[in-house]
């Protein structure tokens, strides 16, 4: 299996957009062969959101997230975020 943990930072007024956009993010790749799972967290006491993408595979994930990617490539996160998104790819061991 093949994780994707995105681990978003949103200003206080923003997390409805963000939660939004993470949506469409998720959206984009329904259907996507290899997909498990996409998921939105939020944990409000750390104000945080979390974003985790299940696949069967890094290669499985390679050839589809370019659709997710483009669902959201006008999205403001710049102006949603409080700081850089923290992106891992995690490998089951």
């Amino acid at each position: 299996m093949f994780v994707q943990l995105s681990i978003h930072h949103p200003k206080p007024d923003s997390t409805g957009p963000l939660i939004e956009s993470m949506h469409s993010y998720g959206d984009a790749l329904e259907g996507a062969p290899g997909l498990i799972s996409v998921r939105t967290f939020h944990d409000a006491e750390a104000g945080v959101l979390v974003g985790l993408a299940m696949w069967s595979s890094r290669d499985a994930m390679e050839a589809s997230v370019h659709l997710a990617r483009k669902a959201v490539e006008d999205h403001p996160f710049d102006e949603w975020e409080r700081q850089e998104i923290e992106g891992y790819r995690l490998l089951e061991v």
